[in-house]
């Protein structure tokens, strides 16, 4: 099996946020993951706006946010094991993910509230 990329802190870029983050679809699965005390896994994102996606298109959704340096993979089994790496985004690029999801939430009615902070576990997603 080939390991997975992810990328270092140093080489993660905010075109590539920008890019991971513009699909609502994996906007939603990043934020909710960031509301997630636990690691999820693709399985759990099935359903997404009241739709059913296919697990091929999900798992290219993680793919995309894996390599963009937004959350990190791990495989335990046949499954994978998918947590954000807030932490050390939030060291490097201060709170811009938390401007971006905080604006999607604004905008978005399927998202009623959101509150985002990558200073600990105040990660809160109503729907």
């Amino acid at each position: 099996m080939r390991p997975l990329f992810h990328p270092a802190v140093s080489d993660i870029t905010v075109e590539g946020l920008l890019y991971a983050l513009s699909d609502p679809v994996r906007a939603q699965i990043y934020a909710e993951m960031l509301a997630s005390e636990c690691p999820l896994n693709c399985s759990n994102f099935r359903k997404v706006d009241n739709r059913t996606l296919p697990k091929a298109t999900l798992s290219q959704h993680f793919k995309i946010l894996r390599e963009a340096g937004l959350i990190r993979s791990e495989r335990k089994g046949v499954e994978m094991h998918n947590t954000t790496r807030c932490a050390e985004l939030k060291e490097r690029f201060g709170d811009m993910l938390s401007a971006i999801l905080n604006t999607y939430a604004a905008q978005n009615s399927r998202w009623t509230a959101f509150a985002f902070s990558t200073s600990g576990s105040d990660h809160v997603l109503s729907k």
